[in-house]
């Protein structure tokens, strides 16, 4: 039997003629997957690569470099994008990230890009499917390097870097609680806690015409067999699985692949409280400079779907200190605690401050808030135009959160009897039960330390931990703040001899699902030189923006980074 133009026959077509020739399975395959690669080949994919590039002194420089890939000669493997997971935090950041993955395969497959989909230890469920006997059939490469089917944990490019993670505790960022809860749920559904994985995430779609494997053998057989030079890795967990597998970046990079990984398609298994206690999202930039220094470039999804590159809900970094009030200098120790607390893990920190020729204005204020994710105020008795109070309005009215400092108690009002104000002024009385939760009418007077307990039933909240609260006191006078609004939740309680207690530390979450508020009525400067109220303020930060706290502050940890590849 004679095919003088295959291409043009359906696959399907194909596919029966060759049965009913009594052709056998693999060679089927063989010629099937020859023809759909040729007939689906289409106009190259532009792919814009990043990598790191080594100086003579040492340090090293972003370059970028584009390339035109024939998308028959290229492939995208799925790496592990599993359908349950023993970190419940992962399983949140798959879910959140697989629809835009889904998109980026439906359009390289478009394109005539090869689909693998890799979700190791899984491949019962798909036995039968068309694309795990592709992977079984391919016929074995000649060049099949010795190692493929082993986990590679570095390459020799590795060896002159330092790995900028402590992985060595497996990276579960979950909160305690939630941890145990799941894997509660986990059992119950009779699945294994340690390692409740089946299949790969439904979200992703399955076509006939892509490849099923975990087994570095098979893939490497189907990338030789079909030609393929550029390979693409996205999936999880970067620092492991991703970099590690028989079929991951390490593999690929070690034998000869042009391989590449989509950096905005991808997460880490990493805790923020080890090494080098950074917030999720920077551990993994971490990882991705690593592999862009040692082991392969990488891409993002929009070489495939153009637009931005994809960022997680909760990779919020961006932190707006808006500080007036002359009272404890704030203006000198906030700074200080950005330098040294906020930006070591990763936040980005701007700061608007009070314009000395006028203090009731802050230059820039409504346009740096519209940029910010979370609003830190540090300001007492001022009356600003009310536009950049409005700003402030519509950062919380779109659900983002804020935190407050000593006197943002009274913000924004003024005491009885004051003067009038000019047109352009304006005042916000409400802010302190509207957005903060409390009711501030004074102090008491000043030199008594105020001693902190943990109000009823807070101790095991999230912001409270890593404290020793018998090391925190206020040093400034104790603030009167009760009562309380109902949808506050006290933390810490303060208590001088001879008054009742004040609570000094609370959140409020005025409405469900709104912005999440945090304030302390802790701020005198010397209160900054203790570092448990550093610890409270930047757990207090984390918390508001919903993300895990990082651990021991760099300035009093001796932990190193563990490789544990």
């Amino acid at each position: 039997m004679i095919f003088t133009s295959p291409q043009f026959l359906s696959g399907l077509l194909l596919r029966r003629i060759l049965c009913a020739a009594g052709c056998s399975a693999i060679l089927t395959s063989i010629v099937c997957d020859f023809v759909g690669a040729q007939s689906s080949s289409g106009a190259p994919v532009t792919i814009h690569k990043r990598f790191r590039e080594e100086t003579p002194q040492g340090t090293f420089t972003t370059r970028e470099k584009t390339e035109q890939w024939n998308p028959t000669e290229s492939a995208i493997i799925v790496c592990d994008m599993w359908d349950a997971h023993h970190c419940l935090n992962a399983v949140r950041r798959a879910e959140e990230m697989g629809p835009r993955m889904n998109q980026v395969l439906e359009n390289a497959r478009s394109r005539g890009v090869f689909i693998i989909h890799a979700p190791s230890s899984c491949m019962e469920p798909y036995k039968e499917h068309p694309g795990r006997k592709r992977a079984q059939e391919a016929p074995r490469a000649a060049n099949l390097p010795k190692d493929i089917g082993e986990w590679c944990r570095q390459i020799p490019s590795e060896e002159k870097g330092k790995y900028p993670i402590d992985q060595s505790d497996g990276g579960e960022d979950d909160d305690p609680v939630e941890h145990e809860q799941w894997h509660q749920r986990l059992a119950g559904m009779g699945r294994n806690p340690k390692s409740p994985w089946k299949a790969q995430i439904d979200l992703l779609k399955i076509h006939d015409k892509d490849a099923i494997s975990d087994s570095g053998v098979e893939i490497w057989n189907l990338l030789e067999h079909r030609r393929i030079k550029n390979v693409i890795l996205m999936g999880v967990h970067t620092n492991m699985c991703v970099l590690g597998r028989p079929f991951g970046l390490r593999q690929m990079a070690k034998n000869g692949k042009n391989v590449v990984l989509m950096r905005d398609m991808t997460d880490t298994m990493y805790n923020p409280e080890r090494w080098p206690y950074v917030t999720h999202f920077v551990g993994t930039d971490l990882i991705v400079e690593h592999v862009e220094k040692f082991v392969c470039p990488t891409i993002t999804s929009v070489d495939f779907l153009g637009g931005n590159p994809f960022q997680f809900k909760n990779d919020l970094r961006s932190i707006l200190m808006v500080i007036g009030e002359d009272e404890y200098n704030t203006d000198l120790t906030l700074p200080v605690f950005a330098r040294q607390q906020l930006e070591p893990h990763g936040f980005q920190v701007r700061i608007v401050q009070a314009d000395p020729a006028d203090k009731n204005n802050f230059p820039g204020l409504a346009q740096a808030v519209v940029r910010a994710d979370l609003v830190l105020i540090s300001i007492r008795r001022r009356t600003p135009p009310k536009e950049q109070l409005d700003a402030i309005r519509a950062h919380l009215a779109a659900g983002k959160p804020l935190v407050g400092v000593r006197t943002a108690s009274h913000a924004f009002a003024l005491r009885d009897g004051s003067a009038p104000l000019p047109s352009s002024a304006a005042t916000w009385p409400g802010f302190d039960p509207e957005v903060l939760g409390g009711h501030y009418i004074g102090h008491h007077g000043s030199g008594p330390k105020v001693v902190a307990t943990a109000a009823p039933g807070a101790d095991k909240h999230p912001i409270l931990h890593g404290i020793d609260l018998r090391q925190l006191a206020g040093n400034g006078s104790l603030y009167r703040v009760t009562p309380l609004t109902g949808s506050t939740t006290p933390l810490i309680i303060g208590s001088i001899s001879g008054q009742e207690p004040e609570p000094v530390a609370w959140t409020n979450s005025p409405r469900r699902g709104q912005s999440r508020v945090f304030y302390t009525s802790f701020g005198h400067p010397d209160d900054f030189g203790n570092a448990a109220f550093r610890k409270l303020l930047l757990n207090g930060i984390c918390w508001a923006l919903g993300i895990a706290t990082p651990g021991a502050p760099p300035e009093t940890s001796t932990a190193q980074g563990s490789a544990a590849k």
